[in-house]
């Protein structure tokens, strides 16, 4: 049992890990069409790993995901797009000059309603 807990422990620590290019670059979290991406920018690459599970997604059903979320955040355009439906990478074609600071994360200000019964609703503005 102690033999199969290792290699188990070892495969859940890399789910959301950084290739080397990007550690140290905190994570931008944003959803896409169902789909969860950790955002990191790098002058004018990306990064997308995405956090959630779907069964056996093909890279063509997720690309468009990736490529919005990576849009979104970056604020340019990709210009190309390599890797797999876990671990996009992306040039970025932001036009001239360098790319705008990412747009994320944002600070938000939340009220929350109706929490008696375990449930409520959530209202958050953001923080001018």
């Amino acid at each position: 049992m102690r033999i199969l807990l290792f290699p188990m422990l070892a495969l859940l620590a890399g789910c959301d890990t950084p290739s080397p290019a990007f550690r140290g670059i905190p994570a931008h979290r944003i959803s896409v069409g169902g789909s969860d991406f950790d955002i990191r920018i790098k002058g004018l690459r990306a990064e997308a790993i995405r956090t959630n599970a779907q069964w056996a997604p093909r890279m063509a059903a997720i690309a468009p995901q990736g490529v919005a979320a990576i849009e979104a955040v970056s604020g340019c355009r990709v210009a190309k797009l390599t890797g797999d439906q876990a671990m996009m990478r992306a040039r970025l074609d932001c036009g001239d000059g360098p790319p705008p600071a990412p747009r994320f994360p944002l600070e938000l200000e939340c009220e929350a309603y109706e929490v008696d019964t375990g449930y409520g609703a959530l209202e958050c503005r953001p923080v001018p």
